[in-house]
């Protein structure tokens, strides 16, 4: 990698400056000053000082979104040696998390992240970031019991948000319920639906904000695009580094 580069994204200055900076002959390399544009440094190997101080590289941002099947864990790690999400990440370099959790039964669409400010935003309640899913539920929920998903269930660790709940069909003693939350309790959707007496059969993750898992099958993931990456940071306050 070229000096000027390096310096460029260890966010010392822009690429331009960085080049100012080697003519000046304020950057070292092993302790060795480096005046010449075309000089190349291994990251992780060569150490590399401006100004007398030590300047390391930050890692990239990557940003996937994932289809995440039924039976994988949510987790980097998993002492029961399941199946993790992190495994069907084939061909990804980086180390990335899992932005919040879907529980092992539950399918649908999951972020993974080394960005640790955007996953910040979009898990914490506060910033409400809405979360879309469908559920499977057993019976066939009637207007009171809509009405109390919509307003809010009490639970074991307090009463729900507001959600939005809408009946998509119901058939043969089962019905499908799509509701957004803009909190990230854990197993909520199935702890509502069980409080309202429609225990989950299947639960699927359809969107998080505007994200969807259009063009993808279980199991199948893609990187985010600029755009995409953009508007997540506009939707939280981020500002971009």
């Amino acid at each position: 990698m070229r000096l000027q580069k390096y310096l460029a994204q260890a966010g010392v200055a822009s690429r331009r400056r960085a080049e100012e900076l080697i003519r000046a002959g304020r950057v070292k390399v092993n302790g060795e000053t480096v005046i010449a544009m075309g000089f190349k440094v291994e990251p992780g190997r060569d150490v590399v000082e401006v100004d007398g101080k030590k300047v390391e590289l930050r890692p990239q941002k990557v940003y996937y979104l994932l289809y995440k099947p039924a039976g994988y864990v949510s987790t980097a790690r998993d002492p029961q040696g399941r199946p993790k999400v992190i495994d069907l990440l084939h061909g990804v370099k980086e180390r990335v998390y899992p932005v919040g959790r879907l529980d092992y039964a539950t399918e649908g669409l999951l972020l993974l992240t080394n960005d640790g400010d955007l996953t910040l935003r979009l898990t914490h309640p506060r910033y409400g970031v809405p979360k879309t899913y469908e559920a499977l539920v057993e019976g066939i929920p009637d207007v009171q019991d809509l009405c109390r998903l919509t307003k809010g269930v009490k639970l074991e660790d307090g009463w729900t948000s507001p959600a939005e709940v809408k009946l998509l069909w119901a058939r043969r003693g089962k019905a499908l319920l799509e509701l957004t939350l803009r909190e990230g309790r854990k197993r909520e959707v199935r702890r509502m639906c069980a409080a309202v007496g429609h225990p989950v059969i299947k639960l699927k993750r359809t969107k998080i904000a505007f994200l969807t898992l259009e063009g993808l099958k279980p199991g199948e993931y893609r990187e985010l695009t600029k755009e995409e990456v953009e508007h997540l940071y506009r939707l939280t306050g981020l500002k971009e580094s």
